[in-house]
C-alpha cells in the first residue's frame, strides 16, 4: 500500500474489490479468514512486542498471548460456521435463509488492541464476503499498516482482491468521521468520543461501551482460588482489558482471607489512609477522567507514580479498601491499569447491591464476575446486574471475550447492550457483518387463529 491514497479512492476500491468477492463461495470466504487468522498467529512474538512498544501501554509477553490464543480460539469458532448463500433451511416453517454480504466496513482500531481487534475484524469481514479499511490509532499507525501488508499478501495468495484491506492514509478524528460516512457498517472501538461519532455517522453502526467489571466473592467460593483468578483477570495486559476485574466485593467475614490471599498471591494491598489518597490522585488526578500517564503501565509504576513506598517490581496488582460505591470513591470506576478496589458487604444481596451501584456510576452494560458455588446467588446476581455477561467462577479479564472454559463468542469487542448505549448486547462475531434474506413459501394449509380459543 505504498504512496497515499485518498480516502474516496480507498473507498472505491474497495467497493471494487468487494463487487468481485461478493459471489465467493464458502470455501474462498473460509480460506481468506482463515489466512487473515494465522498471520496473527504465526508471527504473535513479532507483533505482541510491536503493539506495545509502540502504544506504549501493555504486557509484551500478555499481547503475544493474546495473538496466539485470540486467533486460534476464533478460528476455531468461526471454521465450520455457514456465511455465504443458503445458511438455514427452516421445514417447519417453509422458509430459507441467504447470507449476503454488507459491502464495505469501518473498522475503527483502538490503541488497546493494535493488532486482534483489526485481525478479529478482518476475519469476520472476509469469513462474510465484504471489503475492511481499518482506521488505525495516532499511537499504533505502524503496527495497524504492517499488519494489513500481512493480510493484502495472503489474499494475493489466494487470488483474491488485494484492496478487501486497506488502510486509511490520514489518521485523525476528522478522517475516521468522514470513513465511517462513506462505508456500509461501522465498528467502532474506542473512546465514547468515537462510539457516539459511529452512531452519528448515518451509517449501521456498532460500538461498544465503557467497562467496569465488578466481581463478588460469595461466602461459600475457594477464597485462593477466586483471588487468584480476580488477579489473571486483572493483571492480564497491565489492566488495559476491559474485561479486567475492577471492584472486589468480599463478605466481611472473609476480608482478613481475601486480603490476605492478595497478598500471598502477588497482589500489594495499599493500607495507608495517606497512601489509598495517593493511588486516588494519580489515577484520576483531581477525581476527573483516567491518567493517561497510567493506561497500560505495571503495577509497580503505577505505584512509583504515587510516591508509594515498598512495591514490589514484580507486583502483579495494587489493592485497596474503598470508602463507598458509585460516585463516593473513584476508586469504584474503571481504571486501565492493574488497581483494584475492595468493597466489603454483610450479605450476598448487599453486595450485589454494591455491584449494581457501581455499574449505575460507570459500566452498565458490560460484564460481572461471580465467584460462587450457589447457582441462587449466581442467578440473583445475574438477575439485579444490568450487564451482557456473567462470568461464573472464572477470571473475567482473559475468559469473557471467549474461552476454552466456557461457551462465550471468542472476539475483541463486547456490545453492552442498551445500558452501554450500544446497538447489541453480546459477543461480536460474523453474524453482524451480514445480511440475510428470508424467502417464505406458502404452508399447505392456511389458517388464522380461532377467536374463540386464541385468548
Amino acid at each position: 500500500m505504498s504512496g497515499k491514497v485518498s480516502l474516496e479512492e480507498r473507498v472505491a476500491r474497495a467497493r471494487a474489490a468487494q463487487k468481485q468477492f461478493e459471489f465467493a463461495t464458502q470455501e474462498q470466504a473460509d480460506a481468506a479468514c482463515r489466512a487473515i487468522l494465522k498471520v496473527v498467529f504465526d508471527n504473535a512474538e513479532k507483533f505482541g512486542p510491536m503493539a506495545a512498544d509502540e502504544t506504549r501501554m501493555g504486557s509484551r509477553q500478555d499481547k503475544i498471548a493474546k495473538c496466539r490464543n485470540k486467533s486460534a480460539l476464533i478460528w476455531n469458532d468461526l471454521k465450520d460456521k455457514k456465511s455465504c448463500g443458503i445458511i438455514r433451511r427452516i421445514p417447519e416453517k417453509k422458509m430459507v435463509e441467504i447470507a449476503k454480504p454488507v459491502g464495505v466496513v469501518a473498522s475503527i482500531i483502538p490503541s488497546t488492541n493494535p493488532v486482534v481487534t483489526p485481525m478479529s475484524n478482518g476475519a469476520y469481514a472476509l469469513k462474510t464476503r465484504n471489503a475492511i479499511i481499518f482506521s488505525p490509532h495516532p499511537r499504533a499507525v505502524e503496527c495497524t499498516n504492517l499488519l494489513a501488508g500481512l493480510f493484502r499478501d495472503e489474499l494475493k495468495k489466494l487470488g483474491l482482491p488485494e484492496d478487501l484491506i486497506q488502510v486509511v492514509d490520514e489518521v485523525s478524528i476528522e478522517a475516521s468521521a468522514e470513513l465511517m460516512a462513506a462505508c456500509d457498517l461501522v465498528i467502532a472501538t474506542g473512546g465514547n468520543d468515537m462510539v457516539k461519532s459511529a452512531y452519528s455517522s448515518g451509517k449501521p453502526a456498532i460500538g461498544v461501551g465503557q467497562g467496569n467489571v465488578q466481581t463478588i466473592i460469595d461466602e461459600d467460593a475457594d477464597i485462593a482460588k477466586a483471588v487468584g483468578d480476580i488477579i489473571v483477570g486483572r493483571s492480564f495486559d497491565n489492566g488495559l482489558i476491559c474485561l479486567g476485574e475492577q471492584c472486589i466485593h468480599a463478605p466481611e467475614s472473609k476480608m482478613d482471607e481475601v486480603i490476605a490471599e492478595l497478598k500471598k498471591q502477588g497482589g500489594f494491598v495499599v493500607e495507608k489512609e495517606e497512601d489509598v489518597d495517593k493511588l486516588r490522585e494519580v489515577c484520576f488526578p483531581g477525581g476527573g477522567a483516567f491518567s493517561r500517564t497510567c493506561v497500560g503501565n505495571t503495577a509497580a509504576q503505577v505505584a512509583e507514580q504515587a510516591g508509594i513506598q515498598g512495591v514490589p517490581e514484580d507486583t502483579r496488582v495494587l489493592a485497596a479498601v474503598v470508602s463507598g460505591t458509585g460516585a463516593a470513591d473513584v476508586l469504584c470506576r474503571e481504571k486501565l491499569c492493574p488497581v483494584i478496589g475492595i468493597l466489603p458487604y454483610k450479605t450476598f444481596e448487599e453486595g450485589v447491591a454494591h455491584m449494581v451501584a457501581n455499574l449505575e456510576y460507570e459500566g452498565k452494560g458490560h460484564s460481572v464476575g461471580v465467584h460462587s458455588n450457589n447457582n441462587e446467588h449466581v442467578e440473583y446476581a445475574a438477575i439485579q446486574c444490568s450487564v451482557s455477561r456473567v462470568i461464573v467462577n472464572q477470571p473475567s479479564g482473559t475468559t469473557g471475550g471467549g474461552s476454552p472454559t466456557n461457551g462465550f463468542t471468542p472476539t475483541t469487542t463486547l456490545g453492552c447492550g442498551s445500558w452501554g448505549n450500544n446497538s447489541f448486547a453480546g459477543n461480536l462475531s460474523y453474524e453482524q457483518f451480514m445480511n440475510v434474506t428470508r424467502v417464505g413459501w406458502p404452508y399447505e394449509e392456511s389458517y388464522l387463529p380461532d377467536p374463540n380459543t386464541v385468548w
